[in-house]
């Protein structure tokens, strides 16, 4: 059972005006996923960057589809050299930076963005429980590619899990219990506007 997304509940939802609104949320995403990307919150034992958290409102809020353009895009737009993601700089950038140690997270990106649009279309970001749920399976969809290519990168005796999961966990809960309530929240937001 399919059912609407946040992009598709706001604005046109048919012909030329809903292309152009996707087109401006295509637009938008990129610029709010490389903004995202540069926010470091304090947070011990690493900061917390906001660009996680982007991906998972995003994909959940703009669908498989939609999300995952946006997504490619925004790659897109990191593969061209601009400094969109989290650690890239002028000296390492494009390719080069998208080889390197987060190569496998990036891909993860795109994994967990097609799932969280797919479940957001079944209902599950409507409510705090599924919405946690389908956070925590994106979470796994993003760590799993990220350690596999740090252990092919780097060899598997390094301490893998402590360079690319446990200094992370602390601040990806506190963003995933964020996420699980945005999202159903706006969704209670676009109800109450209608009603």
């Amino acid at each position: 059972m399919s059912m609407t997304v946040l992009a598709d509940a706001i604005g046109p939802r048919e012909g030329t005006a809903r292309l152009a609104k996707q087109a401006v949320l295509v637009v938008l995403g990129i610029a709010a996923l490389a903004i995202a990307a540069k926010i470091k919150v304090p947070m011990w034992p690493v900061p917390i960057t906001m660009g996680t958290f982007a991906v998972l409102t995003l994909g959940t809020a703009y669908g498989a589809r939609l999300g995952l353009v946006t997504m490619l895009g925004y790659l897109l737009v990191g593969a061209l050299g601009f400094d969109v993601f989290a650690t890239s700089s002028a000296e390492k950038f494009g390719l080069t930076y998208m080889m390197g140690g987060t190569g496998g997270y990036l891909v993860g990106y795109l994994m967990a963005t097609v799932m969280l649009g797919a479940l957001a279309a079944r209902g599950w970001d409507r409510s705090f429980g599924k919405m946690a749920l389908a956070l925590v399976l994106a979470n796994v969809l993003i760590y799993v590619p990220g350690l596999l290519w740090l252990g092919q990168l780097y060899g598997w005796d390094k301490p893998i899990l402590q360079w690319g999961l446990t200094p992370f966990l602390v601040g990806d809960a506190l963003k995933l219990v964020l996420a699980a309530v945005l999202i159903p929240g706006l969704w209670k937001l676009v109800g109450n506007a209608r009603g």
